[in-house]
């Protein structure tokens, strides 16, 4: 589990594209003082595991699965990357809960500068807009960031100056490509709730429930 508080900007060192899978060599530091082989590194909000080491670098396998659903394969060496080590169980839960399983990708339609911060506004398909609400949490690029505004094909967020500063937010431009990883509460919500609303007979809990029950 992640918390969407990147801690590192890493330097994308090579990407290779096999048949049935790729690997990619990142740079880094921080992330990399009590790694080891096996872990987990959100690399740009994907959850990726380590499977070797140098001393300023690892490297990870991509599946096929995950070059669909992000924006992975369109890395180049030289190129930048937020990176998160996954949570310690003493750690501070600066953010949100982040899974580093992506929905989906958006793109940015819009960037504009609103006094000391920034607004960048995502488009993205309905399947993820669907579980984002205004002023809720939302992970862009692996960034844990609230939710300023939403409209039926886009949402907006506010950036702070230290988030673009510690991110490669500052570096979008306009149709650039981003992950996007929704609250994984909601999701839970609607996986639990369906069941009991498809079906009249069921003990559980529904809308019909709370209503009468004064909710």
């Amino acid at each position: 589990m992640f918390t969407g508080i990147v801690e590192e900007i890493g330097t994308v060192r090579s990407l290779q594209h096999g048949q049935t899978s790729s690997f990619i060599e990142i740079q880094a530091k921080t992330v990399l003082s009590d790694v080891h082989l096996g872990d987990s590194i959100a690399v740009n909000g994907v959850c990726l595991t380590v499977t070797h080491l140098t001393s300023d670098s690892f490297r990870a396998d991509i599946m096929n699965e995950t070059l669909k659903r992000s924006s992975l394969g369109s890395l180049r060496s030289g190129g930048h990357v937020n990176l998160e080590r996954a949570m310690a169980a003493n750690g501070r839960f600066g953010g949100h809960i982040v899974s580093g399983h992506i929905d989906g990708t958006g793109t940015v339609i819009n960037i504009k500068k609103d006094g000391i911060a920034h607004w960048y506004t995502i488009s993205a398909d309905n399947s993820i807009l669907r579980y984002i609400v205004e002023k809720g949490s939302v992970a862009i690029d692996g960034i844990s960031l609230t939710v300023a505004a939403l409209s039926e094909t886009s949402f907006s967020v506010s950036v702070i100056p230290h988030t673009s500063e510690q991110t490669i937010l500052s570096e979008k431009k306009l149709g650039d490509i981003v992950n996007l990883e929704n609250d994984i509460v909601g999701k839970y919500v609607e996986k639990f709730m369906r069941p009991v609303e498809a079906s009249p007979k069921s003990n559980g809990i529904s809308m019909n429930f709370l209503a009468e029950n004064g909710f």
